[in-house]
């Protein structure tokens, strides 16, 4: 299935998905709303996104962004899920109980980003120690024995 074919199939499935559906390179992207992501993660694991393969945060400047990459093995077919926050308020509700895989890699994003997940199970530091103030991966982190690379990257 290409990502044209899974939009057709998302579409008939669940009408209310597909005006956020995009194929970007070959793959799906879902983009939706913090509110929605839930509700729209559950209906892709009913549809048939039975393996999250990762999920990750990336900062915009203006805003943060997590990415989720799901995919069928019946369908032979991936998807990722984006969804955009405001820093100021970088919740999101857990899909653990929807993929157990989630567990650990949430607590990564929380530890180096800041991003709190809503209902996960055991949400602490997994890589910086417990008193580590801030959030390395942000771009607004400061530390005063970092080495800052140049603009361009």
């Amino acid at each position: 299935m290409n990502g044209d074919q899974l939009r057709e199939h998302l579409c008939d499935h669940y009408p209310y998905l597909c005006p956020m559906f995009s194929v970007e390179f070959g793959d799906g992207v879902l983009a939706v709303r913090r509110e929605g992501l839930r509700e729209a993660a559950s209906n892709l694991r009913d549809l048939g996104f039975d393996r999250l393969g990762m999920l990750t945060a990336v900062d915009r400047v203006d805003h943060l962004e997590m990415v989720y990459r799901l995919t069928s093995r019946s369908m032979t077919v991936g998807i990722f899920i984006k969804c955009r926050l405001d820093p100021s308020e970088a919740t999101v509700p857990s899909l653990v109980g929807l993929w157990p895989a989630a567990l650990w890699q949430e607590r990564e994003v929380y530890d180096l980003f800041g991003i709190v997940f809503e209902g996960h199970p055991d949400l602490r530091r997994i890589l910086l120690p417990d008193d580590w103030e801030g959030h390395p991966l942000r771009k607004d982190y400061q530390d005063p024995g970092m080495i800052r690379r140049p603009d361009y990257i």
